[in-house]
């Protein structure tokens, strides 16, 4: 099956799986999906992944942690334009949520991960994030005796201190991160009036135009690629710049300029927005898209209603 086709496969398989997992049923015409339960951990792998999360011992200089570009309390993401790695360097593109990140049909930008443990290891080795190699973790982690212990506890029977071991642990972490019961979730299990009539009235917009195209499914994106500049093209605007996306992992000309489409739960606590973080306003986020992915001038008053539904997608954080 080519590629491009895997995540409408996803997105109808997670459909076909919800129901039975949630409180109440979903309305199976609408594209969004109510989000209540979290996948089953063991808790104390999410226990030593949640620590080793936030360990600046994984950084070469001890300086910055997972949760320094990822800050759990503040959305899952830093709410910078590029995140700063070890000396002060900037990353490349804007830093997603780590927040429902398990829904995502690929991880980063281009989708070069297929899984959170792929995701979790590169920002360790990559020269300007964390900047470290894993001889040099596993020396350091080495001496923290009760730490040993407790991946002797969670890997039983194997080496404890490994690669594989260090990044289960961490994905085991992002997987306990899905965040639901958002007012939205609230609406869709039949709590009408959990949202104001400016956020249903966006909530139909949002559809009637065709954001619903792309931003579907449980995490409100995160389940396929597009292009930037569907209808009005990205060049001469703020989207224009030397990324070229998904090209870079495919070497495919059709993908330049293709990136994952954002997932929209959370999305009012993670500005700025888009993969070069330049837009910092939600309304101008939203009028950007309108007007390049679907060929739409919004108004005033549809700008403000449809920026209103997406802030009925803020979950509780998790503690």
């Amino acid at each position: 099956m080519p590629e491009r086709n895997l995540p409408l496969l996803l997105s109808l398989l997670w459909t076909l799986w919800i129901p039975a997992a949630l409180a109440c049923t979903p309305d199976t015409h609408e594209p969004l999906v109510p989000l209540t339960e979290s996948p089953r951990q063991d808790p104390a792998l999410v226990s030593l992944g949640r620590d080793l999360f936030h360990d600046v011992r994984l950084s070469a200089d001890n300086s910055i942690s997972c949760a320094t570009c990822h800050p759990i309390d503040r959305g899952g993401a830093d709410q910078l334009a590029l995140s700063v790695g070890i000396k002060g360097q900037f990353g490349t593109r804007n830093t997603p949520t780590v927040l429902n990140a398990a829904l995502n049909y690929r991880q980063f930008w281009d989708g070069r991960s297929a899984t959170l443990e792929d995701q979790a290891m590169q920002p360790v080795t990559t020269p300007h994030e964390m900047g470290s190699d894993w001889p040099e973790v596993f020396a350091k982690l080495q001496q923290d005796p009760d730490l040993v212990a407790r991946f002797r506890t969670a890997f039983p029977g194997t080496p404890t201190l490994t690669q594989d071991n260090l990044t289960k642990a961490l994905a085991s972490y992002e997987r306990s991160l899905i965040i639901g019961n958002s007012p939205f979730d609230r609406y869709l299990c039949g709590q009408t009036d959990a949202i104001s009539p400016a956020a249903r009235s966006g909530y139909q917009l949002f559809k009637d135009i065709g954001c619903s195209a792309c931003h579907q499914g449980q995490n409100v994106g995160g389940n396929m690629f597009e292009k930037v500049g569907i209808v009005i093209p990205a060049e001469g605007s703020i989207f224009e710049d030397d990324d070229p996306g998904r090209f870079a992992q495919t070497g495919n000309p059709e993908d330049r300029f293709e990136f994952r489409v954002p997932p929209l739960r959370n999305v009012a606590l993670t500005p700025p927005y888009f993969h070069n973080g330049k837009v910092g306003s939600l309304k101008d986020a939203v009028q950007l898209m309108a007007h390049h992915q679907l060929g739409r001038d919004l108004s005033e008053t549809q700008l403000s209603d449809i920026v209103e539904f997406l802030n009925t997608l803020t979950s509780v954080e998790p503690q």
